[in-house]
């Protein structure tokens, strides 16, 4: 029952985890002092719903562009319940847009509608010169 200290001559199987231990805790460290700065969101504003509902005059500052299904047929347009060509859409948001100060328009799409329609409508706001484009759905419609 000797506990000897000398060289057995044999290969130790045994692995030396102390250094790699140390090597792990090291890194640990450094990667909770190194946290990376999470990615925040663009930062917007929403419109909140009035708190009171009261009999307010129409404002005749905000344009609103309705693309209306007709079924098979090419889409009706209208600018604030007033109808337009295709082809007078973009001219009559022009003259609308050229002496205010602020841009801003909402484009409102009938649900059955593809996309590509209100996007056109879109388009034709950027080239008018808006600089802010709302889109309107139902649930914005319903005041949600």
């Amino acid at each position: 029952m000797g506990m000897g200290g000398g060289n057995t001559g044999g290969a130790v199987s045994e692995i030396n985890v102390t250094p790699l231990i140390d090597v792990l805790l090291v890194l640990l460290i450094i990667f909770m002092v190194i946290v990376p700065v999470t990615p925040r969101g663009l930062e917007t504003l929403v419109p909140q719903p009035p708190k009171e509902h009261h009999d307010e005059p129409e404002n005749d500052r905000t344009i609103v562009v309705q693309v209306l299904s007709n079924g098979a047929a090419a889409p009706a347009y209208k600018i604030n319940d007033n109808s337009f060509n295709k082809a007078d859409l973009e001219p009559k948001l022009a003259e609308i847009f050229a002496t205010r100060q602020e841009k801003v328009m909402f484009v409102k799409g009938d649900k059955d509608l593809d996309f590509s329609k209100v996007a056109e409508v879109i388009d034709f706001g950027h080239q008018a010169g808006v600089d802010n484009i709302g889109l309107i759905t139902p649930r914005v419609e319903a005041g949600q």
